[in-house]
């Protein structure tokens, strides 16, 4: 995903506020920032509900050093728009101001404004995540001398359907889970899914465990550099897989052993992190490798590729 700044704009509903808000933007995109500054101070002033211009605010003041009027600045966005569809409380939580979530909301806004262009995007990063999990669940199950087929697969975050045709021909049903309607709609176009959902990942684990749905195989390619801790989702994951299952997913890491969040606002993993939320979920790792699934700026983004199976006949996980 481009790291340009993309401000989800509403209308503050005031024309003047509008028009320099929208010159605001001109100045900083030709890196004339204290022109741009002063404007969204002027617009602010006068409609102080705008969350989108407290927003660029926030980000101009941080690029020009002023921590503090970042901080200002984003609690007042944060505090003008609570669902944080620009992300706000995320930019607070890189300036280290409380302990801020990723909102569904932004994750939400953020892949609907993408929705169209998303795949060329990712082309250009020469993302591979859907290819590489499809290649290691092949090399998984044959090493266990055992056929590639899946009678079931949820693609969690299922995006535009990358996975979908990754593991199409391995797959006699797959099932699709998206926050974004935009992606889920593009999805759609490609006709490879049986069945489409737009949700939280977490709530429709939840909602098939309450079913008592069994999956094959789980996917989630890139999905959780948006999920901070990892603890819970391994554990509803462990209880909608079926006897024998495998769980295969993405992550970016870093050298340590925790959860970061990037400059970019995507979490990265550490593999400790990893390896602690699947053993207390009850999965058994089977592929845990480093790998980069795409590019930034011509270097290689550091990752981590992960098959976790469920055991014959095991029990539900303690939640």
């Amino acid at each position: 995903m481009s790291s340009t700044l993309q401000t989800l704009f509403q209308s503050s509903g005031d024309l003047i506020a509008d028009r320099r808000y929208g010159m605001a933007r001109e100045f900083r995109e030709r890196g004339d920032h204290a022109a741009a500054i002063d404007l969204l101070e002027q617009t602010v002033e006068r409609t102080p509900g705008f969350a989108a211009a407290w927003f660029d605010l926030g980000h101009l003041r941080e690029v020009a050093g002023d921590r503090d009027g970042a901080v200002a600045a984003f609690a007042r966005a944060l505090a003008a728009d609570p669902a944080d569809r620009h992300g706000a409380g995320l930019r607070l939580r890189l300036l280290n101001i409380g302990g801020h979530a990723m909102s569904a909301d932004y994750v939400r806004s953020v892949f609907d404004q993408y929705a169209a262009k998303f795949d060329d995007a990712l082309a250009a990063l020469r993302y591979t995540a859907p290819e590489l999990l499809a290649q290691a669940v092949a090399d998984a199950r044959r090493a266990q001398n055992r056929p590639v087929h899946f009678a079931a697969m949820l693609d969690l975050g299922c995006g535009t359907g990358l996975s979908g045709a990754a593991f199409r021909p391995v797959c006699d049903w797959i099932e699709g889970v998206d926050l974004s309607p935009g992606m889920i709609a593009q999805a759609q176009r490609k006709n490879l899914y049986d069945k489409l959902d737009t949700g939280d990942l977490t709530e429709s684990l939840d909602r098939h465990i309450r079913a008592d749905a069994r999956f094959n195989l789980i996917v989630a390619a890139d999905v959780f550099v948006y999920c901070a801790d990892l603890t819970l989702i391994a554990a509803l994951v462990h209880d909608v897989l079926a006897s024998e299952g495998l769980f295969a997913f993405t992550v970016e890491t870093h050298g340590d052993g925790g959860v970061i969040l990037g400059p970019k606002l995507r979490y990265a993993h550490g593999e400790a992190h990893v390896r602690t939320a699947l053993e207390l979920a009850g999965l058994t790792i089977r592929t845990l490798e480093p790998v980069s699934t795409r590019m930034e700026a011509d270097v290689p983004v550091p990752g981590l590729l992960v098959i976790a199976e469920r055991a014959p006949s095991s029990p539900l996980s303690p939640r």
